[in-house]
């Protein structure tokens, strides 16, 4: 293949660990592709993806683009749409396509540590990553969907998103999560940067639910270290399985189409980050 160029957007930016994975794959792949990581607000977004000359194959989104950019792509794929967010978009001659590679990471990430089903789940956090929690937990098989936020009037989109999955969800105050006392597969925060939640779980759920938490800077984030339950998932492992099917996009336009190395691409990523 010819060179092309990639970039993952984002504010802030510096800490991202994603042309670290990227270019590890892409020595796999022996593709001389570039990938760098470049700050971009909600305000400069649209003029960053209008002026891309065609060396441009595509782009990450990170926090808070994945949403933002949904006005600006020609379509987008069946995950994109029920998530109602994007973090990679593909150029080609058809204009840009939107694809969401978060709940790939987060049911890959899920079913790599043995849960291959769940049946209720407290998901931490309202933004576009909990959409995609919320579509992989419906996907694992999940029935309800306990969601806590700060501001439940502004969780109404997760209440849509489950019902177009066939999922009850049950919007809580971040205070009144202690009253969740259901028996819960699952955690899943996505909380950014590890930021810390002053809420209380049921003992129970701490002692014997999974929890993916998925912040990996810093690590482990308080709720990971006073996690008491046997499995603990971390943001790095969701990272690197979403970075897998976006190098599979820019490869071949579809995140399901494993790569001729695929297992060598996979640890290669896993390495770069100390996996």
């Amino acid at each position: 293949m010819s060179i092309a160029r990639f970039a993952v957007l984002g504010s802030p930016i510096a800490h991202s660990l994603s042309p670290n994975l990227h270019r590890a794959a892409y020595r796999v792949l022996g593709l001389d592709w570039s990938y760098e990581a470049v700050e971009v607000g909600r305000e400069q977004l649209a003029d960053f993806v209008g002026s891309r000359d065609a060396s441009w194959r595509g782009l990450s989104l990170t926090m808070p683009l994945k949403v933002a950019v949904l006005p600006l792509l020609q379509d987008v794929s069946e995950l994109a749409r029920e998530t109602g967010s994007a973090n990679t978009v593909l150029f080609d001659r058809d204009g840009l396509h939107g694809f969401n590679t978060d709940v790939y990471g987060l049911e890959q990430g899920f079913i790599r540590h043995g849960r291959t089903s769940l049946r209720r789940v407290l998901l931490l956090g309202g933004g576009a990553t909990a959409a995609s929690g919320l579509v992989a937990s419906a996907r694992l098989g999940a029935q309800t969907v306990f969601v806590g936020v700060r501001s439940p009037r502004k969780a109404a989109h997760l209440v849509d998103i489950g019902r177009a999955q066939g999922v009850n969800v049950q919007v809580r105050a971040l205070d009144d999560l202690l009253q969740v006392d259901e028996a819960l597969d699952a955690v899943i925060s996505t909380l950014p940067n590890g930021a810390g939640i002053d809420v209380a779980l049921d003992p129970d759920t701490v002692r014997t639910a999974t929890l993916f938490d998925v912040a990996y800077s810093p690590w482990p984030t308080p709720l990971a270290a006073g996690w008491t339950g046997e499995t603990v998932i971390g943001g790095l492992e969701m990272l690197v399985l979403q970075a897998l099917a976006q190098v599979r996009i820019f490869v071949s336009g579809d995140p399901d189409l494993p790569l001729d190395s695929d297992d060598e691409v996979l640890a290669a990523m896993q390495a770069a980050v100390g996996l």
